[in-house]
């Protein structure tokens, strides 16, 4: 019983290590095309100043998105991959605005913050024996009540409203956080020796927990970031 429990240990702590390798993945292929599209002007102002081309890059992603979510377990693993990767890039695409708004400084201290605060729900959520999965209802809720405020937002440009807006996401996307990792760790255990499933369904727990480190980062940029 010992050994059935140590080998069910390590197959979880396993099971975490790949969504976490995936999740870092991604964020870095976003970090690195942001950056790499900021630095280029030419493409920079061809994305920022035609409202045609930005608008396109959003909903690719949304439906990126949408796709890779109902149909991951009928894709080849390669594909999924693929589609990870390119949804990466073309966050990094639009995000690249990021850096001509705020200050290098202060993204860099807000994306340090990120860690920290992601780092500790996804500990708590991971050793935590409370179940979760109320809150992470409640979460939920949350996460569209601020999306309806911020479309709402969209035409009110109310500033204060804006902050309002970024504060209560950076509760959500925190208790998020603690919520999505205690439920991958649930999975995780139950996928033991699924071989090309196990590791699709790693990669779809990758990309629920970088959704979750990209929001809270932005939220915690346009509630503490420093505008140049």
């Amino acid at each position: 019983m010992y050994n059935t429990y140590n080998n069910l240990t390590r197959s979880v702590a396993s099971f975490m290590y790949k969504v976490y390798a995936w999740m870092s993945l991604g964020l870095a292929i976003t970090a690195a095309t942001a950056y790499g599209v900021y630095s280029t002007p030419e493409l920079f102002r061809a994305i920022v100043t035609n409202r045609f081309a930005f608008f396109a890059l959003l909903i690719a992603q949304l439906g990126i998105v949408f796709y890779i979510s109902s149909a991951f377990q009928k894709l080849s693993y390669a594909t999924n991959v693929l589609l990870f990767s390119l949804y990466s890039g073309l966050l990094g695409m639009t995000l690249s605005v990021i850096f001509a708004v705020y200050q290098m400084g202060s993204i860099y201290q807000i994306f340090a913050i990120t860690v920290g605060m992601f780092g500790f729900m996804a500990l708590y959520g991971y050793y935590t024996k409370t179940d979760l999965t109320s809150f992470g209802q409640i979460m939920f809720m949350g996460l569209i009540g601020i999306i309806i405020a911020g479309i709402v937002n969209m035409f009110l440009q109310n500033s204060m409203m804006n902050y309002v807006i970024s504060f209560i996401g950076i509760l959500i996307f925190t208790g998020l956080t603690a919520y999505d990792v205690q439920r991958i760790k649930v999975l995780g255990s139950e996928l033991l020796n699924k071989g090309e499933e196990e590791r699709k369904i790693a990669l779809m727990c990758a990309l629920t927990l970088y959704l979750d480190f990209i929001n809270l980062f932005l939220h915690l940029l346009n509630f503490l970031g420093k505008k140049k």
